[in-house]
């Protein structure tokens, strides 16, 4: 519920001067409602009903500010009215009160005014004709009716209306609220996305072209610097290769393609003799088998990554590759040696395992990579568990 005022708004300042100086004027011309010679005229003279006529119009400077204390202290001036010759301008404000107090009011007092004023309707009919026993006396809850029945009816009703369009209006803001939420997040996973197929596209050549040129500077032989230049140059156009087709593919907004063509684990050869090309001892041990398309892609990202890593970090050494498919998931293990390496090295942020965790993550797999001691020495090892059945049942 909205907070009322502290102070009457000017509508209603005006309203209370009209009703006032409307009175005033019925007044003056010597208008009332009944003759002074009606018998429940108690009070009689023109002055008396000045008196429920100015409380009135005071009491219409509360109806949003107090509604209830203003239709209570309107209710008794209502009833001080009908003592004198009466005056249709406190009616009117009365009727408007009554409104005020069902629209402004408490939800409470909102439902529970239009049945009490019904149930009086009722009774300003059948009770006055219990006595009276004429037709005439049923206009005494018509006239009760059409005071306080109908514009408590009326408030509700408006009252009503009021709160739909506020919850209707809070709907649409909240509505509105989620969709830039929604959007928000779009745009967060296809930028992550996009980082981790950058990353992966282009982290093994220019680590492989880092390495090589190092070891070109630091070693004078015509022949080590040949082969290395000859590295360089090729993993510098397979990685302006690959930039241009996802350059390609951002241009041409299809956000739903992977970029450049999606690698399968067919690839995992191609993959490992460049590797080798690039200087790592690597053996590769796959029957991956038949698996979802997002799981292939994940699979051969992870040992790319892998690889790339052990290029960048391993101690010399073979670095093992194995993929092995069960009926629920696909397990991808990578050991290489860890150790104090003599050769150059390429700087590393941890962005690829971060990818690698997230990528099984996507797929509610489990990712951990770390050290671990074996008959061999210390090796550092690539787990991944790939999920095959919810990934398959979801393409299905």
């Amino acid at each position: 519920m909205a907070v009322r005022p502290l102070r009457p708004p000017r509508f209603d300042v005006t309203v209370a001067l009209a009703g006032l100086l409307g009175g005033l004027l019925l007044w003056g011309f010597g208008l009332g409602v009944r003759p002074d010679s009606d018998p429940i005229v108690l009070f009689g003279g023109r002055w008396a009903l000045l008196v429920p006529l100015g409380v009135t119009a005071c009491c219409e400077l509360l109806r949003r500010t107090a509604p209830r204390t203003a239709l209570a202290a309107g209710t008794l001036a209502l009833a001080a009215d009908t003592m004198t010759q009466g005056s249709i301008a406190t009616v009117v404000m009365y009727t408007d009160l009554m409104y005020a107090a069902v629209v402004y009011g408490a939800p409470a007092a909102a439902r529970r005014l239009p049945w009490i004023t019904g149930v009086l309707t009722l009774a300003g009919m059948l009770v006055p004709y219990a006595v009276w026993r004429v037709p005439e006396a049923l206009l005494i809850g018509l006239v009760v009716g059409a005071v306080t029945f109908a514009p408590a009816s009326t408030g509700l009703i408006v009252r009503n209306h009021r709160d739909a369009a506020d919850a209707a209006r809070l709907q649409a803001e909240q509505t509105a609220l989620l969709a830039e939420m929604d959007r928000v997040q779009a745009v967060t996973a296809e930028r992550s996305r996009m980082a981790r197929e950058l990353h992966d596209l282009v982290a093994n050549h220019l680590s492989a072209i880092a390495i090589h040129s190092t070891a070109a500077l630091s070693l004078d032989d015509p022949g080590t610097s040949r082969d290395a230049l000859t590295v360089i140059r090729e993993n510098s156009v397979q990685g302006l290769s690959e930039m241009r087709r996802l350059i390609g593919i951002l241009r041409d907004g299809a956000g739903d393609r992977e970029p450049a063509a999606t690698p399968t684990l067919d690839g995992l050869g191609a993959l490992v003799d460049n590797a080798r090309a690039n200087g790592l001892d690597v053996t590769l041990d796959a029957e991956p088998g038949g698996v979802p398309a997002p799981v292939e892609l994940a699979a051969y990202r992870i040992v790319q990554e892998s690889l790339t890593n052990a290029l960048k970090h391993a101690a010399p050494g073979r670095v093992a590759v194995s993929l092995r498919r069960s009926p629920e998931a696909l397990e991808i293990r990578v050991t290489s040696p860890c150790g104090d390496r003599d050769g150059p090295r390429a700087p590393g942020s941890g962005a690829g395992l971060v990818g690698m965790r997230e990528r099984a993550a996507l797929l509610d797999g489990f990712f951990e990579a770390g050290p671990e001691a074996g008959p061999e020495g210390t090796l550092w090892v690539v787990r991944a568990t790939l999920p095959v059945t919810d990934v398959e049942q979801g393409e299905a």
